[in-house]
């Protein structure tokens, strides 16, 4: 029996070109090494997931390459190449900051850094969740990362830029990596599923999307699990909604509709079917108003493109914004944030999310009459 591989492991990129959704970041470091501009240092920063590592190990790959392509990918063929795919590259290393943040770790990085690499061009030096580092190391480290030796390249990795000291920021080249978008994430777990002879549902891969929250990494553990739950290779939309724990717009589309008409009573029965299920109020909340943000950006063609949904949603919500008055929408969207913000000062959060739902209930309501009152003062 083969070892199960996860996929964040097995569709890890090895070249720019299969990195997803950074292409501002991969075309500048493939020019950097075509033209021979490296930098000394350089300083990976983003959220959690979206390739910071990825980048700097493909970097340091392409660096020591004896026999890169035009278009600047590394050949997978040479003697470097090779030991890297292997894990046995003595020209790359790699210290985690944070279980190695003391002084004594740094002191014993930079004496390494006085040996010259042996084979190859560069010696690489990836340094991860390098905000972790202590001041004293951050201040040990600064001659070194200022004035390393002509074959030295440091890689630095961080989720949190803020922390690290305006002195190494000053000495590094910085490249801020984006969020994934949904629609990137799709698109690569629609290529990975198709490798893997997977049939995945398009609206559940764009729940997995969603809730990733533009990190691949997410994305990709959460349809593991979810294909190993299904036991089946297939990926349906009911299954996901299950496994993640998340809200069916079914939910927030009757809804809707229930306050549109000014149904209280039935908008209460939603409401505590969603809380017996186990969901949180004010995740609830947070949910309806995204609800009615979608359907506000359905109301205008120029908007439509902020929707990040699949086709058969979209169409859904196409339809009720067609059904909903924007002096509802408006509305509602000011009660739900007005609730969202006072949710946690509450001593009764259930009742202050059934207060906000009946008061969007009488919206429509009060709007005619204030329509009347008005007709009647002309």
């Amino acid at each position: 029996m083969d070892n199960f591989v996860v996929s964040a492991r097995k569709y890890r990129p090895n070249t720019f070109q299969t990195v997803v959704g950074q292409e501002h970041i991969t075309n500048t470091l493939k020019n950097a090494v075509l033209s021979n501009h490296l930098a000394q240092a350089f300083l990976f920063c983003g959220p959690r997931g979206v390739g910071k590592t990825t980048n700097a190990r493909i970097l340091a790959k392409t660096i020591n390459c004896d026999n890169l392509s035009k278009e600047g990918d590394p050949c997978n063929e040479c003697a470097s190449c090779t030991s890297f795919n292997n894990n046995a590259s003595l020209n790359i290393v790699e210290l985690d900051a944070a279980s190695n943040n003391s002084v004594e770790d740094i002191r014993n990085l930079i004496e390494q850094v006085r040996y010259a690499p042996q084979p190859g061009k560069k010696k690489v030096y990836i340094i991860d969740e390098v905000h972790m580092l202590s001041t004293a190391a951050f201040n040990a480290f600064l001659k070194t990362l200022e004035e390393p030796p002509s074959y030295a390249i440091f890689i630095l990795a961080t989720t949190e830029k803020h922390k690290i000291l305006p002195t190494i920021l000053s000495r590094c080249q910085i490249f801020d990596f984006n969020r994934i978008t949904v629609k990137e994430i799709v698109g690569q777990l629609s290529k990975i599923a198709s490798n893997e002879g997977i049939k995945a549902d398009n609206d559940a891969l764009h729940l997995i999307a969603q809730k990733a929250d533009g990190g691949m990494r997410d994305a990709l553990s959460m349809f593991d699990m979810i294909v190993t739950f299904s036991n089946n290779n297939v990926i349906d939309y009911q299954t996901t909604v299950d496994n993640l724990h998340i809200l069916d717009y079914d939910y927030y589309f009757k809804l809707t509709d229930f306050l549109n008409r000014g149904d209280a009573s039935q908008a209460l029965m939603i409401f505590d079917e969603i809380l017996r299920k186990g969901f949180d109020g004010h995740n609830f909340i947070n949910g309806l108003a995204e609800h009615f943000r979608n359907i506000l950006v359905c109301k205008d063609a120029v908007t439509l493109e902020l929707l990040d949904v699949s086709d058969s949603v979209k169409q859904r919500y196409d339809q009720q914004a067609k059904e909903v008055p924007m002096s509802f929408i408006m509305t509602a969207l000011n009660i739900g944030s007005d609730c969202d913000t006072k949710y946690k000062e509450s001593k009764n959060q259930r009742l202050h999310v059934e207060l906000a739902l009946m008061k969007m209930a009488h919206v429509n309501k009060a709007i005619r009459l204030a329509q009347i009152e008005i007709k009647k003062k002309d």
